[in-house]
């Protein structure tokens, strides 16, 4: 067996007791009701793929069953009762025995024949001196075997470390100050010091009188400056000197982590090519499968998260990609169908580009399966079609599938969406576009390693935004008077490429949260950031610049923007800012260009201000980070907000009398008094029982929205399926 082959198996044999695992507990909540059906589809899915990718047939079979049984469930057409468990349960221990089997070491691996055979002879013990001394080194040098969790946890700590470090730096900053400002002090006291012995030396002269003498008061206190200036200096040049020292160590043990953190893709895609050429065979085709750049380092995790959705580009460059080898000839093709993986290094990111030369994008199809499920509206015969980048991203929408039939090969129509939500995770980006004359080509572009990110901070209406530092085109600070009105929409001129383009400009309010936002300016000139994906360009315009940093992006889903967010960091404040999507900016651009910034130029005008207060909304919720983002929100429509941390909290504040409160919107799980006591005591308070409470939690349980409906809730918002427009659009109609 290869050490390739060993390192898959040994993957494959982690992965497969992951999935077993998950979908076993899963089963053991089955009787009530809390089972994740998409979920436990979904890891039978990846468990077939990765049989696949490792050639064990037997267990791709039994998965391919069991993700079929679960896709019955889903669909309504099976019940998951006690019968179907048992099924269930069944064809997970067969595929442990058959794992198991795969794994065994070769001499447990005996035919029945060779286990009937005469055992050796005993051979006599070997001597213990001989054995002490025989040489223990392979040649691969000692190994270690550490989590890989541990080594996250690690690394994690590495880059907090650096954070603090950075962090730091504010220290040197304020010893330099003080240095410069005793240096000062001392150029004074030197002009003080002359006067003062000067007028000393005079009060000695008239009448001859004996004057007490000031010079060795002086004396000595002018020495003890300028000692402490002396040490102070040591110690601002020492302090210098460590924290050099210390940044370069912990950058070195930082980048030394990352080597260990980092595997050949090899280890992961290795198999891929077999496994395409295998599927391939099975649907009657003949296809030449190429991987380049294999031999690539890559972060461990981000080669996992990748796994599944690469496996999925493949499988679809076979099945909507290579055509029968009749028609490739009529077509004037090579009769054997081509697929390449290709994976290189762009700077700090990681491409990826699944490419084959088939057919094509099927732009009718696509867009009659988009019309088909409400993402367009139907046109008339002669009417211009979408733009064919528009058409193109619309695939990556959840269950956006063009397969005619539902077959192990097409995924059972799970489509791109699987691919975009895993980049989406690594804070990346996933771009489908025609290959000429012919083919598809799919881009991934994700950073090398899962959590550390290069983002560029800037601020929005008060709120501290990160923009992948790679997405960025240029910086610019354009005079408001060379903004130039191209269908009543703003827009500026810039050298791309050699060639003059004309760039939209869309203040970044506008499209995360404030439609009608307009372009922020600053003594006459707007600040915009230029972003690209694809072939669309667009300068965002925003308040202010702060710095590039590299940070711990955590995947958090973001209330009301999460389809533009792709994680949070945690500012020195503690508070943490929104990590945007640079490709779904863009999308949402796109899609919504016709409503946002529609009036003029749309600079920020200051109108006077409206007589009456603003309304102030009072938000519960034991969550920083959801108080945070619902008071961002919020706060960029006009309202007034309040912040308390749990229903105790929140009535002080109501009853305190010391704002006038005009909507509650409370978690219902919190410590001490949870949502539903505190709409028990605001319905049971005469002063303040006519108050609206919205209510918004993670529980659909449909008794849990009955229960709060039935206390007084004025509404009951689930954040599962939580739209921004649908929470505004709801306190609109109660205000």
């Amino acid at each position: 067996m290869t050490d390739i082959r060993k390192q898959l198996l040994a993957a494959f044999d982690a992965e497969h007791r992951e999935h077993l695992q998950a979908i076993r507990t899963a089963l053991d909540h089955a009787g009530g009701g809390g089972v994740d059906l998409t979920d436990i589809f979904r890891r039978a899915h990846s468990l077939k793929g990765a049989a696949r990718a490792v050639d064990l047939p037997a267990v791709e079979e039994v998965a391919h069953q069991l993700e079929a049984l679960f896709s019955q469930v889903l669909e309504g057409q099976q019940a998951l009762d006690d019968p179907a468990i048992a099924v269930v349960r069944q064809n997970l221990d067969l595929i442990e025995d058959l794992v198991a089997d795969v794994l065994k070491p070769p001499e447990a691996q005996m035919s029945p024949a060779s286990a009937s055979e005469p055992a050796a002879p005993e051979l006599e013990p070997a001597d213990p001196k001989a054995d002490a001394s025989a040489p223990t080194d392979t040649g691969t040098g000692p190994y270690l075997r550490v989590a890989a969790e541990q080594m996250e946890d690690l690394s994690d700590s590495m880059y907090q470390l650096l954070a603090e470090l950075q962090a730091d730096e504010g220290i040197d900053d304020t010893l330099r100050q003080i240095e410069l400002e005793i240096r000062g002090l001392g150029r004074s006291w030197d002009q003080l010091h002359a006067q003062v012995s000067a007028l000393s030396s005079a009060a000695q002269r008239p009448q001859g009188r004996d004057v007490p003498s000031f010079a060795p008061r002086l004396r000595d206190f002018d020495q003890g400056l300028k000692a402490l200036f002396r040490r102070l200096s040591a110690l601002s040049r020492d302090r210098r000197q460590s924290s050099w020292s210390i940044e370069q160590a912990a950058r070195q043990v930082r980048d030394s982590i990352d080597r260990v953190s980092l595997v050949s893709a090899e280890t992961v895609f290795g198999g891929f090519g077999h496994m395409v050429r295998e599927i391939a065979r099975k649907a009657g085709r003949d296809v030449e499968v190429r991987s380049i750049g294999l031999d690539i380092q890559v972060d461990r995790q981000v080669l996992q998260a990748l796994k599944d959705p690469v496996m999925h580009l493949l499988r679809n460059a076979v099945s909507h990609g290579a055509e029968p080898p009749e028609e490739r000839i009529a077509r004037g093709k090579p009769e054997r169908a081509e697929v390449t993986l290709e994976l290189a290094s762009r700077g700090a990111r990681l491409a990826i580009s699944v490419r084959d030369d088939g057919r094509g994008p099927n732009l009718a199809r696509i867009e009659q399966v988009a019309v088909e499920r409400g993402l367009l509206q139907s046109r008339d015969a002669g009417h211009v079609p979408p733009m064919m980048d528009q058409l193109l991203s619309l695939v990556f929408a959840p269950g956006f599938s063009t397969a005619g039939e539902v077959d192990r090969l097409s995924g059972r129509g799970m489509g791109l969406s699987v691919v975009a939500e895993a980049v989406r995770k690594l804070q990346g980006s996933v771009l489908l576009r025609p290959r000429y004359p012919h083919g598809t080509e799919i881009l991934l572009n994700v950073p090398f390693t899962a959590a550390r990110q290069s983002l560029l901070l800037l601020e929005a209406e008060e709120r501290t935004f990160g923009l992948p530092s790679h997405a960025v085109d240029r910086l610019l600070r354009l005079p408001a008077s060379t903004l130039e009105s191209v269908e009543g929409r703003p827009t500026v001129r810039i050298e791309i490429g050699g060639e003059d383009v004309i760039v939209p400009v869309v203040a970044l309010a506008a499209l995360t949260g404030s439609p009608n936002a307009p372009l922020p300016t600053e003594a006459g000139h707007v600040k915009a950031v230029v972003i690209r994906h694809g072939s669309r360009t667009c300068a965002l315009a925003v308040n202010a610049f702060h710095d590039v940093r590299t940070m711990l992006v955590s995947d958090v889903q973001a209330i009301g923007l999460s389809e533009l967010i792709s994680g949070t960091v945690l500012l020195e404040n503690e508070l943490p800012a929104l990590v945007l999507s640079p490709d779904k900016l863009v999308e949402h651009w796109v899609k919504n260009e016709g409503k946002l910034a529609a009036g003029g130029l749309g600079l920020t005008r200051w109108a006077p201000e409206e007589e009456r207060r603003a309304k102030t909304i009072l938000v519960v919720d034991d969550s920083i980070t959801t108080r945070t983002l619902e008071k961002s929100i919020l706060e960029a429509q006009g309202y007034e907000v309040l912040l308390s941390v749990d229903g105790i909290d929140a009535l002080h504040a109501l009853r305190s009398g010391e704002a006038i409160v005009d909507l509650v919107i409370a978690d219902v799980e919190m410590p001490r008094m949870d949502g539903f006591g505190l709409l028990q005591a605001i319905k049971n308070d005469p002063r303040l029982s006519t108050l609206p409470v919205i209510l918004m939690t993670s529980r659909a349980d449909p008794e849990d929205v009955r229960k709060g409906l039935d206390l007084g809730a004025s509404a009951y918002i689930t954040k599962q399926k939580f739209d921004q427009r649908e929470l505004l659009a709801t306190i609109g109609q109660m205000l």
